[in-house]
């Protein structure tokens, strides 16, 4: 999620309907709804129509981001909600900063997970193998 500000919004168009959030995003309207219960996401409303503006459209690509980097929903609400605030204040970004640091230690540990893992199964196959070939030569 890095810096926050550098998500571009389309200049033709102002407003979205929840159901172009969702196809643009490639998420259900549940999604968004459950976002809106969060309050993550405050659209305008014009009796039962959402109406979302760039605001609502850049939090929910910070959202969707947070969530494929691992952030928990409290996390990316903290995060999110530093784009309402002025940018540089050095509490947001020493938080930020220090969710980087944590999220990246445990991205390593799953690198190092996944690579034993491997190993581990290339092992594994390779005894398989080789009992297969002593088995067909009998």
């Amino acid at each position: 999620m890095g810096c926050v500000h550098n998500i571009r919004v389309p200049a033709e168009t102002s407003t979205w309907s929840i159901a172009e959030l969702a196809a643009e995003y490639d998420v259900t309207l549940r999604t968004i709804r459950f976002y809106e219960d969060r309050g993550l996401l405050t659209p305008e409303r014009r009796g039962t129509v959402r109406i979302y503006h760039p605001r609502d459209r850049v939090r929910l690509a910070l959202i969707l981001r947070g969530k494929r980097l691992g952030f928990t929903l409290d996390e990316i609400a903290t995060i999110v909600d530093m784009y309402d605030r002025e940018p540089g204040e050095e509490g947001q970004l020493v938080y930020l900063l220090n969710q980087i640091t944590t999220r990246r230690a445990e991205l390593e540990q799953r690198r190092r997970d996944i690579d034993e893992t491997l190993a581990e199964l290339a092992e594994v196959e390779a005894r398989c193998q080789a009992d297969l070939k002593t088995l067909r030569a009998e």
